[in-house]
């Protein structure tokens, strides 16, 4: 299933090594910073506005679907300045996985409240999608893989929303994953979901830190490479 997504991988004329260095070097941003400033501003702006493409998504999504709540408080833009938030930017910093402040949407204000839901939450990871399908599609040129520092930034460009696509989708309240589920179920069972959503960043954390959100992550990893993967072969 994977043999278009791999095959392309394997085609890059050089060196896989820098490669696997650049997706390293992503977990220590800030190290960069002192070492490889070009490199550090490269990651970092790749990193930060994968992060805001994520973000708005949900808010035009929300507009598309009646809720105006993120264009009237000005959200609905990739400038930075309207989507940072201080300690989701230290993260990104310091261990290379971060995050944006959350775009207001009003879900009572949306029409077709479960088709609403449903497409605003998916929209963040449709999206990060989307941007790794493209740089997956440049990666497919040899004009492109004959410039090393392009390529290795389009494959990490891939590798990082990825991520943040598996990441998102999973079904753990806050994430967008929760509420992809709640706009399947039936009104009891959301009632039963939310009640868990005030603890559901410190099971996050637990997870994370214990390392048992890793299969977890990497399930929805090969489940985000088969879909483009499928996408793929229906375009070839």
């Amino acid at each position: 299933m994977l043999s278009n997504v791999l095959a392309i991988r394997r085609s890059a004329n050089h060196a896989p090594i820098l490669r696997r260095r650049s997706i390293q070097k992503i977990m220590t941003l800030i190290s960069l910073l002192f070492t490889n400033p070009v490199l550090f501003a490269i990651l970092a702006v790749l990193l930060l506005y994968s992060v805001i493409a994520h973000e708005t998504a949900h808010g035009f999504m929300a507009h598309l679907f009646g809720d105006d709540t993120a264009k009237m408080q000005g959200r609905l833009t990739f400038n930075p300045v309207s989507h940072l938030d201080i300690v989701g930017t230290l993260m990104l910093f310091l261990v290379g996985f971060g995050w944006a402040k959350p775009v207001p949407v009003d879900y009572r204000n949306l029409r077709h409240a479960r088709l609403g839901l449903l497409s605003v939450s998916m929209a963040g990871c449709a999206v990060n999608i989307l941007i790794a399908m493209s740089a997956l599609f440049l990666l497919r040129f040899n004009a492109v893989n004959a410039n090393p520092m392009l390529s290795t930034m389009l494959y990490v460009l891939f590798k990082i929303n990825v991520i943040l696509g598996a990441f998102n989708l999973l079904p753990i309240p806050p994430l967008d994953g929760s509420r992809i589920v709640a706009s399947l179920l039936p009104e009891k069972a959301q009632r039963i979901l939310s009640r868990i959503e005030p603890y559901g960043l410190l099971l996050l954390i637990f997870l994370l830190f214990t390392g048992l959100m890793n299969p977890l992550i990497s399930f929805m990893q090969h489940l985000i490479y088969n879909i483009i993967n499928i996408v793929f072969n229906l375009f070839r």
